[in-house]
């Protein structure tokens, strides 16, 4: 009786909902529970408004934790068999491993390298659309850069630079030795630096699991474990360590020492710049500070034992600086501020928990500290989804603008235009070798000072249309290749979502017209001449440029959702942000760094006082340096009014 009774509810509830749902969410509004559907309701009624990124900042934390919990219930899928049973004691490891193994107590494997990429949404067959539209037709006429376009003071190139710093933690792909060939069709072939262009497949691996058939493995460690200077695997990390006070090797001048072949010796060094090799610097000073740190407080450690704290705490400086300081530039607005320090410190913020410790669950305590790691039931890795929203090479200029340190600063602690110099001359084994020449502060200097692109359409270097790829190792490969071009055939071939079918699982409402998309009428003309008025056919790259920004966001609303969700996991995954974040794992010492660390400028003035001094005027140093602080706000962050 009862049975029939809420089926009879459900059955009310649904017609009710239909109502007021759009068509396209009948079906996954169905497969919800109840509380589920109520809580996409609210959600769908603000999606319709537009209003969410107006909301007072109290309650747009409430309409993004909503969110947040929806796509971890539904927009989380393994790939790949996980292992039953295996057990491991973390108490055999305290530390983190040279492969990324046990951070998850339940799954030894998760979170390491050689591991499949997971999903945020169900794969879309595309074998037969690899080339419809043809991907170096969408690169010449929707995102080779014409003129470019800034961002503006929010973001500058240390920021751009940071992201990329970024992916060399987290993501590659493993290639399949087997070679692809695009060639530029008629129409677009005059505007093709490159008529053709040769790259390897990406390796599809059988899953041997019944749901999801196939997939991509990272070669890359997907957990926070700061890769991109260590490496991912022990044979990468013994070419970097001293074996000496747990320290890992730097040049004299801080930059990172080189092979006999010039190659930059470093945690992961392919398909680099200079930008990244600056970072990877930074990070390596700074976890052989927390050694010296360390050494002193602790005389007993040996050089393993310094090692493994120092790469504790420096990871977690890393996870820190990206949360709340790069991710607030990045979505510049007060509830984005307070949702990252939210993530981090919980609703009862710093103060409070540097006092009590973490009290509460996530919500109030933070996910930082968590008594035991949240995987939300599916084993921790990082997503194709998340690859493709991370697709952000417009980011970068045409030329970096080196300035003159030796002159005095002029107005807001500027320094005068030395040379602009071309991007292509910085990257791969060439940027190794122009950026002894130019030196580590001159560089850092100039990229703070720099705005980056805008990731917008028509805004994607042409100068990486003729790219010169690398090998893991990071020596240059024979075969160009047209990077925009590339990325578009990339999503297709490892079968990630089109634009609007993107939205749809993602609980977001889809266009239906490119007027929905763009109010730029060059644009929608544009995107008719390649798509037609197949809207379904919108390639997510494309999609993620031209949509309408929010106000404050350096990138589409589309793309932030899967931020939202994943920026969360990040940390709350990983036993080393969760149970592990402690005294008896990170030392006391090694924990009060971490704790009393709040910024990229905070590292950077342990490094380089009189740099900072001299030439930061704003507030982060991942906003151009010559910005105006941020002006003091006597309202409480969570009491605050969107702008």
């Amino acid at each position: 009786m009862f049975s029939v009774i809420m089926a009879s509810i459900r059955s009310l509830l649904k017609t009710l909902f239909d109502q007021f749902i759009h068509k396209d969410f009948h079906e996954a509004v169905a497969k919800m529970t109840l509380i589920d559907a109520f809580l996409f309701l609210i959600v769908h009624s603000i999606d319709k408004l537009g209003i969410w990124p107006r909301l007072p900042v109290i309650l747009g934390l409430f309409y993004l934790g909503i969110r947040r919990h929806l796509h971890q219930e539904y927009n989380l899928f393994n790939v790949g068999r996980s292992a039953v049973g295996v057990r491991f004691n973390p108490m055999d490891y305290p530390y983190r491993t040279a492969d990324g193994k046990y951070n998850d107590p339940f799954n030894g494997d998760a979170g390491s390298g050689g591991t499949f990429f997971g999903r945020n949404v169900l794969p879309v067959d595309q074998k037969k659309k690899l080339i419809k539209p043809d991907p170096m037709v969408v690169a010449t006429k929707l995102l080779a850069r014409r003129k470019f376009t800034y961002i503006g003071k929010q973001f500058n190139m240390i920021a751009a630079s940071w992201i990329q710093f970024m992916i060399h933690d987290w993501i590659d792909h493993l290639e399949d030795t087997k070679q692809i060939e695009l060639t530029a069709p008629r129409e677009v072939a005059n505007q093709c630096p490159l008529k053709s262009f040769k790259f390897y497949k990406t390796k599809e691996v059988p899953t041997g699991f019944y749901d999801i058939k196939s997939g991509a493995l990272n070669i890359r460690t997907p957990s926070w474990d700061g890769s991109a200077i260590y490496g991912s695997n022990a044979e990468k990390l013994q070419k970097v360590r001293t074996f000496k006070d747990g320290k890992l090797k730097i040049s004299s001048d801080g930059l990172l020492l080189h092979d006999k072949d010039g190659v930059a010796v470093s945690g992961d060094v392919r398909n680099s710049w200079i930008g990244v090799s600056t970072l990877q610097a930074l990070f390596i000073k700074e976890h052989n500070a927390v050694c010296d740190a360390l050494k002193r407080e602790y005389h007993h450690l040996d050089d393993e034992e310094l090692y493994r704290h120092a790469r504790l705490v420096t990871s977690a400086v890393i996870a820190k600086v990206h949360t709340i300081d790069w991710t607030v530039e990045l979505l510049k607005t007060d509830t984005l501020l307070a949702g990252m320090r939210v993530n981090w410190y919980g609703l009862l913020g710093k103060k409070f928990k540097d006092t009590f410790g973490h009290v509460g669950g996530a919500i109030l305590g933070g996910l930082v500290g968590l008594k035991k790691p949240n995987n939300h039931g599916v084993p921790y890795s990082l997503t194709e989804e998340f690859v493709s929203v991370y697709r952000m090479h417009s980011l970068l200029p045409d030329y970096l603008h080196l300035r003159d340190i030796s002159a005095a600063p002029g107005p807001n602690k500027s320094p005068p235009l030395f040379e602009k110099v071309p991007l292509p001359n910085l990257i791969g084994l060439r940027g190794e070798t122009a950026l002894v020449e130019i030196g580590y502060e001159k560089q850092m200097v100039s990229m703070g000072h720099q705005a980056s692109g805008a990731l917008e359409l028509w805004n994607y270097p042409t100068w990486l249309r003729d790219l010169i790829p690398q090998d893991v190792d990071g020596r240059d490969r024979l075969d160009h290749v047209d990077l925009p071009a590339l990325e578009v055939y990339r999503d297709r071939e490892r079968n990630v979502a089109r634009y609007n079918q993107f939205r749809r699982a993602l609980l977001l409402i889809p266009i239906s017209k490119w007027e929905d998309l763009t109010d730029d009428k060059e644009a929608i003309q544009t995107l008719e001449e390649v798509y037609g008025d197949d809207v379904e056919q919108l390639d997510l790259l494309v999609g993620l440029m031209a949509e309408k920004k929010i106000t404050g966001f350096a990138i589409s609303e589309t793309a932030f959702i899967i931020f939202l969700l994943m920026a969360s996991r990040r940390l709350e995954a990983d036993r080393f942000f969760t149970s592990n974040f402690n005294e008896e794992t990170y030392t006391k010492k090694g924990l009060e760094w971490v704790n009393n660390t709040e910024s990229l400028k905070d590292v950077l003035k342990r490094h380089y006082l009189e740099m900072v001094e001299k030439w930061m005027n704003s507030t982060s140093a991942f906003s151009v340096w010559d910005s105006p602080p941020n002006a003091d706000n006597p309202i409480p962050l969570y009491l605050r009014v969107a702008q």
